[in-house]
């Protein structure tokens, strides 16, 4: 059984390190994990051997507060962090207030500052120092916590960072009661020499100090880790908190949790789609850009999904509701976002195991770092001050800030766009990656077959479309389906037909106008005694590039050919070329037939393609390569693809967010653009690096602060404990501000423009346009492969059209009119012309 927790009074990585020794220690615990930053707690259990309720108490025995997590926090608003950022603003200005007054007290002398009279003198002192004790007194107690959960945690035998502070301040307090002490005995027994040296070796400020810094460097922390949360909580106001729907022939509107699976819902203009559902009536504009990214409204109509916190830009339309509550899209969104952000990476768990054992071992050279010194004959203040600065220096924030930090702001801007991570393992992973293997259909390409090439063998094309409409409309075949659409599309209305006849594995067969026409392959044509002469060196041309034709005849004569593929994405060439630049190995897997998935191949410039196989075959295909040495992400649909995207190392599944694909693979690719997983390797790339930065200056940091806090380089160097905890503050600020780096993440987009892994770090280029007139391309394959051309250039940029003969061309950098002319004459064309603008 798996049960979420809420766990109050962890203050650093030592903590939820104790937190989970304690539960996983419960007899039936399985295993539980602590996320710092967002106070909770996952944990699987037996619940034959324990319960809940024992759970919790682990915690509280460890000197933590804990409750069960309602069902309802999966996809509830983050905590709120005003009201404790506004508390500690609070005790950061009292905190202040009162230090300055005693800074002047205690040092206002060494800069020339007047003191009142009954402050001056040794005659004075004890005045001077229960004074500086009584300012003090206002810092300790509004920052009393320090003390509460640092005492409570070494009474544990867990200490944490709030136990050094608890120490490390504390005894700076104690001394300098000590030495207000000794300054009322010397005074009272005329030792006027004790009198002066405890007057000067008053540690109030230093305790002052400390606790000020100390809160003001958590202030920063816990302002920058509030930021982290953004991007749930923009998906959290993306939800409307009423819908409008039909009960008893009426329309009402009701709170957004009163929506039952069947209720018909209307949204009209402006409005926001408040659950998922299928269109009923009606149709639609939506504005999906904030779940896929994409910033182009999708038209929907009857039949078609629609998806919560999506707007409707145009149109009217009533949906059923099929999915409510916590089973909408965006509700699955937000808890992968946020279960990712609480899980941990291995790197993590290596972190949390250093910072345990971290605070026993700093409490240990603390204490030795004083035994040192009195044993070499310094003096107890000199040994008390080293250590008390090695106590505060050596504060595991910035350890145990490194990684979480860097997760959560990491699996935040990969929800940004469109890149959901299932756990920061997978993040960690991803980064790896040598090799990827990738679906064809509906990965790659569209998914759906579409007309790429229209042959008229007589009359004009119009009069050729209206005919093969004519056939295909009343065929329910996806070819058929195809062949409509982009009829359709040119305005093209279908003539009436009779005695239809649907050849099953042949094609068409109909009247129109009194003349019998078909629609098939070349072997029904054939039977039918069509002379197929004129149309066998196109369809031979068609069928090597992958695609499928389909024959036209009217009375015994042929009329045409039109060419139906799966058509590759726009954005696909792309994502290939930039893996490839990564250093990663690209595999086609299909179970496509070899020559369609060659024809793929080679339009993409895949390395290697593996044709025919069988979705428990893809799994075999994967095993080989991880037996190879390679780490593996696959790319697939995540619904036949769930035993490979389950074998890979990392499965990645695209297709906006399906319930299999949440639940089959380790990333999501909301928009189903095969760069967002290019995005994903390098978004990944970049939270390791920043981690390992983080880890890196942590571990440096203590490794140089606690030697020269212990006074290895004294009197050369020396740091007193108030410097010694402003050290610690800025450290844990440094650590976060680095992590909050990584929301300058700017995602490759399919621009006009190409793109590369450089364009964030690269200043913007010069750039040149240039219009070339191009003689011979008669179709959309015609100008597809004269804009693959032109693209293949380096430094080239081509938007091509067959119905204006030209070419547009951005230069990011000079190519020769030569090198341009030449690429379209080797893709079978004529340039007649290039000019600039």
């Amino acid at each position: 059984m798996e049960q979420q927790f809420q766990v109050t009074g962890m203050s650093c990585a030592a903590c939820s390190a104790h937190v989970e020794k304690a539960v996983n220690a419960v007899p039936g615990v399985q295993s539980a994990q602590v996320n710092l930053l967002a106070g909770s707690m996952k944990t699987t259990f037996d619940p034959g051997q324990t319960d809940a309720q024992h759970i919790i108490q682990a915690v509280i025995d460890a000197g933590y507060g804990a409750s069960v997590k309602g069902q309802e926090a999966a996809v509830s608003k983050p905590v709120d962090d005003g009201a404790e950022l506004h508390e500690m603003q609070r005790r950061i200005i009292i905190s202040f207030t009162f230090l300055a007054l005693l800074m002047i007290v205690s040092m206002g002398h060494m800069i020339g500052m007047p003191l009142p009279s009954f402050l001056e003198g040794p005659s004075n002192a004890v005045s001077f120092a229960l004074t500086q004790f009584l300012l003090t007194l206002p810092i300790v107690l509004i920052n009393r916590k320090y003390y509460v959960n640092g005492f409570k945690t070494l009474w544990h035998r867990a200490p944490t960072m709030d136990a050094l502070i608890a120490v490390g301040s504390g005894a700076a307090l104690v001394y300098g009661i000590f030495a207000l002490y000794q300054i009322g005995y010397g005074l009272g027994h005329g030792e006027a020499d004790r009198v002066q040296r405890y007057m000067h070796d008053l540690y109030f400020e230093s305790a002052g100090m400390i606790l000020t810094l100390v809160t003001l460097g958590k202030y920063f922390e816990t302002r920058a880790k509030k930021r982290t949360g953004e991007a749930i909580a923009k998906l959290m106001d993306l939800r409307p908190q009423t819908a409008t729907v039909e009960r008893n022939g009426a329309e009402v509107t009701i709170p957004i949790e009163q929506v039952q699976v069947g209720d018909v819902v209307v949204v009209r203009p402006g409005q926001s789609v408040p659950v998922d559902g299928v269109i009923q009536s009606g149709h639609a504009s939506l504005d999906e850009s904030a779940l896929t990214g994409e910033s182009i409204p999708v038209e929907k109509q009857e039949g078609d999904t629609v998806i919560a916190a999506t707007i409707n830009k145009t149109g009217f339309f009533k949906f059923q509701a099929s999915r409510v509550g916590d089973d909408t899209t965006l509700s699955q969104i937000i808890r992968l976002v946020e279960e990712a952000s609480a899980s941990k990476a291995p790197i993590a768990k290596l972190a949390d195991k250093v910072a345990g054992v971290f605070v026993p071992v700093v409490l240990g050279i603390a204490l030795l770092t004083a035994i040192v010194w009195l044993a070499v004959g310094e003096t107890f203040t000199f040994a008390l001050s080293s250590a008390i600065t090695v106590l505060v220096i050596s504060c595991p924030c910035a350890l145990g800030l490194a990684t979480p930090v860097a997760i959560m702001v990491g699996t935040g801007v990969g929800a940004e766009n469109g890149v959901l991570f299932q756990s920061a393992e997978a993040l960690e992973r991803l980064h790896k990656v040598d090799a990827v293997v990738l679906d064809k259909t509906g990965t790659v390409t569209e998914g759906h077959p579409s007309v790429t090439d229209v042959q008229v063998l007589a009359g004009s094309e119009t009069e050729f479309l209206q005919l093969a409409l004519s056939l295909e409309k009343p065929s329910e075949h996806p070819l058929a389906e195809a062949v409509v659409r982009y009829a359709e599309e040119k305005h093209i209305r279908p003539l009436p037909t009779e005695k239809f006849q649907a050849i099953s594995g042949k094609g068409i067969v109909a009247e129109i106008a009194g003349q019998t026409c078909m629609a098939g392959n070349l072997r029904m044509l054939r039977e039918q005694g069509v002379d197929v002469s004129a149309a066998e060196t196109w369809g031979k041309q068609y069928a090597a590039a992958g695609k499928t034709p389909l024959y036209v005849a009217r009375a015994g004569q042929m009329v045409g050919i039109v060419a139906v593929a799966d058509q590759v994405k726009s954005n696909s060439a792309q994502a290939v070329r930039l893996l490839q630049e990564m250093h990663i190995d690209v595999t086609l897997l299909t179970g496509d037939n070899k020559v369609t998935a060659e024809a793929i191949r080679q339009q993409l410039q895949i390395p290697r393609v593996v044709a025919e196989v069988l979705p428990q075959d893809k799994e075999r295909e994967i095993r080989k390569l991880q037996e190879s040495g390679k780490t593996v992400a696959m790319v697939g649909d995540g619904i036949n693809d769930a035993p490979a995207l389950a074998r890979a190392d990392v499965g990645i599944a695209i297709g906006a967010g399906t319930d299999v694909a949440i639940e089959s693979a380790d990333v999501v690719l909301m928009k189903s653009d095969l760069l967002d997983a290019v995005n994903a390797v390098r978004l990944s790339r970049n939270v390791m690096r920043n981690i390992k930065q983080n880890l890196f200056w942590a571990f440096c940091y203590n490794c140089i602060g606690i030697p020269i806090a212990a006074g290895v380089f004294a009197p050369a160097l020396r740091l007193s404990p108030m410097f010694g905890a402003a050290a610690m503050s800025l450290s844990s600020v440094c650590v976060v501000s680095n992590a909050l780096r990584l929301k300058l993440f700017r995602p490759v987009t399919g621009s006009p423009q190409r793109a590369n892994l450089q364009m964030e770090n690269r200043k913007e280029e010069k750039q040149m346009k240039k219009t070339m007139t191009i003689e011979g391309m008669m179709c959309t394959h015609c100008s597809g492969r004269v804009q693959q051309a032109l693209n293949d250039l380096d430094g080239v940029s081509a938007v091509v059209s067959h119905e204006t003969g030209k070419a547009e061309l951005t230069l990011v950098h000079p190519v020769s009119d030569e090198a341009l002319t030449q690429a379209v004459t080797d893709a079978g064309y004529k340039v007649v012309d290039i000019c600039e603008g």
